[in-house]
């Protein structure tokens, strides 16, 4: 992959990148290192070439097996809370690689992410995709969100990328005291943006905005 497809032309241009961290910083999102993050990862590359032009859209578009790429509001407000929940964070775990979008965005943020994708043709792409890109501080495994990666763990943070209906008992103990969980909760259109910290008495939960995410699914495909 070459310095040319990376950086994009016309409406994938750097400029239109740019132009997008506008329209987030304009959305609330403050954190400079979330949006520096944002304008270095080329989007347009992360979604099918018949959609490059829309890519750098603030809206969620389709990547295949019935699956999106978050807005670009959406990643950088969970990436957000993630940083603004713990500060020094060194290993977090993500639930749902989908395209690998939110990883990118996470690498340049975390000293290191392990990230799992129940489909398989998905966990390879987006594989592929980190590595052209030279991403190497980010892992990935083919299996069940919902057992985590357990071998990795404990982690100071964990990012879900799908709506489960309820927080997975196994999650939660796979998370470090002072740790936070950031994601999507609740049934398909009545869903909200979770955060749940882990302190040394227990977990303490905060409610956010509403979403609207694909169901979070067990299994591998």
């Amino acid at each position: 992959m070459g310095l040319h497809d990376r950086e994009g032309i016309g409406m994938t241009s750097r400029r239109t990148r740019d132009r997008l961290v506008t329209r987030l910083r304009d959305a609330g999102i403050s954190h400079p290192r979330v949006l520096s993050a944002i304008a270095n990862t080329p989007r347009h590359l992360f979604v099918d070439e018949a959609l490059a032009s829309r890519a750098y859209e603030d809206a969620s578009l389709p990547i295949g097996h019935q699956q999106t790429i978050s807005q670009p509001y959406i990643v950088a407000l969970m990436s957000q809370a993630l940083l603004d929940g713990n500060s020094k964070h060194s290993r977090v775990l993500e639930i749902g690689t989908g395209c690998g979008y939110q990883t990118m965005v996470l690498s340049q943020l975390i000293n290191l992410v392990y990230s799992v994708e129940r489909i398989g043709a998905l966990h390879q792409q987006a594989r592929d995709r980190l590595y052209d890109l030279k991403i190497r501080n980010a892992y990935f495994k083919h299996g069940d969100g919902f057992e985590g990666w357990k071998e990795q763990g404990p982690f100071s943070g964990i990012l879900i990328t799908a709506a489960p209906e309820r927080v997975p008992d196994s999650l939660y103990h796979q998370l470090s005291v002072g740790g936070v969980m950031i994601l999507p909760e609740g049934e398909k259109r009545l869903q909200r943006l979770i955060t749940i910290t882990r302190t040394a008495s227990g977990f303490q939960r905060h409610e956010g905005e509403c979403v609207n995410f694909v169901p979070m699914l067990s299994g591998v495909i």
